[in-house]
């Protein structure tokens, strides 16, 4: 009997979380909400998570999934999945089952394939379409997860984390980066040079910079840093089309002889040429960069985005709006934390917006929609209490 609970023992010790949460993740030249004690701010996302837990998580048999709707749990994206995986893997320490329910996230997308590249997952599950095909944002942020996993529990369990990491990073660069642009296709069912989507026609909320910089550091491929260099050419030109009076970017560009411009309103999906449910994004996207890397230039995009909204919303995050158009039309007038936490990333970026940042995240810290809005508040808290972290720095 003292043998078994030894080995029990031994078995928890080694797959004991190196980065309890939570982390300070050192971010360069940040604000930090002064409202409360780190303390409260850290119990406070604990209860987020609880809550976001309970809603979306759904485990059986062994596999698990993020719901992508609190009542009808019947399907998972893997957008979904790989904010989720983040955001477990980030939680280990707090949660004591964040190990075993990684692992079965990920034994769910291993079990949900692309019929195009086996290492993707499948997009939807279950599927709605005859083919079953890729995501890009998805796929990059599994694989940034399963770096966070290796980092956390280490590679020597069932799963080799990194091993699994790299192989997705690596088809992420043969299969879904643009072999001239160099920016991300939108799933491995697009074709490089295809009549309407191409390598040419990027969806701006996968411009994911510092996961690029961690691809890089892990694999040492050249592609990640023309990556960032390019994402961060298309962000800068669209801010700069004479149309645009916001400083925000479109969901979709297209770039082609005429030079950079918005995609067409239904180009994909819905109002594709305006600051919408996929553009929302990109502050926490491009501010997490700088808040990690401290890239000048994703700083610049960030705090030009940011400082147009802080005007736009009369300095009171109440205001922000569900999507505009680049002229600042709205087209939501309706509040949701989707427009909203990401905002509180980028407020990171500049003591002017201190008092705004605390606002922002007074505006969120309790307030529960749905799956992908809470997923996208939980990940922006996690980054606003310091705590979300680069695995391989």
């Amino acid at each position: 009997m003292k043998i078994f609970a030894f080995l029990g023992i031994f078995v928890l010790s080694l797959f004991s979380a190196n980065y309890p949460f939570p982390q300070n993740a050192g971010y360069y030249h940040s604000a930090k909400i002064t409202l409360y004690p780190k303390s409260k701010l850290v119990s406070n996302v604990e209860n987020y998570y609880d809550i976001w837990k309970r809603d979306f998580i759904v485990c059986k048999r062994g596999y698990c999934r993020v719901a992508f709707d609190k009542k009808d749990k019947t399907y998972t994206v893997s957008e979904g999945q790989g904010y989720g995986m983040m955001i477990v893997a980030i939680m280990a320490g707090y949660d004591k089952e964040a190990k075993n329910i990684f692992d079965g996230m990920y034994r769910f997308v291993k079990a949900n394939p692309s019929d195009i590249v086996h290492s993707f997952m499948n997009w939807k599950v279950p599927s709605t379409e005859k083919g079953k095909d890729s995501a890009y944002d998805g796929d990059a942020d599994i694989a940034y997860a399963l770096l966070l996993a290796n980092a956390q529990w280490g590679s020597r369990g069932k799963i080799n984390y990194l091993k699994e990491a790299k192989k997705i990073i690596n088809d992420i660069s043969r299969y879904t980066m643009g072999k001239d642009s160099n920016l991300p296709l939108l799933g491995d069912w697009e074709e490089q040079n295809g009549k309407k989507y191409n390598q040419y026609t990027p969806r701006t909320s996968d411009f994911m910079l510092s996961h690029f910089r961690a691809f890089y550091r892990v694999t040492k491929d050249e592609k990640w840093l023309k990556a960032i260099k390019a994402c961060q050419k298309t962000l800068l030109k669209i801010q700069r089309l004479a149309q645009n009076k916001t400083d925000l970017v479109s969901d979709f560009v297209v770039i082609d002889k005429r030079g950079y411009h918005t995609a067409p309103r239904h180009f994909l999906e819905e109002e594709d040429n305006s600051y919408y449910y996929n553009a929302c994004r990109v502050p926490f996207r491009v501010g997490l960069d700088a808040l990690l890397n401290n890239d000048k230039i994703s700083r610049y995009i960030a705090l030009k985005m940011t400082e147009w909204i802080y005007q736009k919303s009369n300095k009171n995050p109440k205001n922000i709006k569900s999507g505009y158009r680049l002229d600042g039309t709205v087209i939501g007038n309706y509040f949701s934390t989707a427009f909203v936490a990401p905002f509180g990333v980028a407020s990171k970026l500049s003591p002017k917006y201190q008092s705004y940042l605390n606002s922002i995240y007074n505006k969120i810290k309790n307030n529960h929609e749905n799956y992908y809005e809470d997923s996208l508040n939980l990940i922006s808290q996690l980054i606003m209490i310091d705590a979300f972290w680069d695995p391989t720095r």
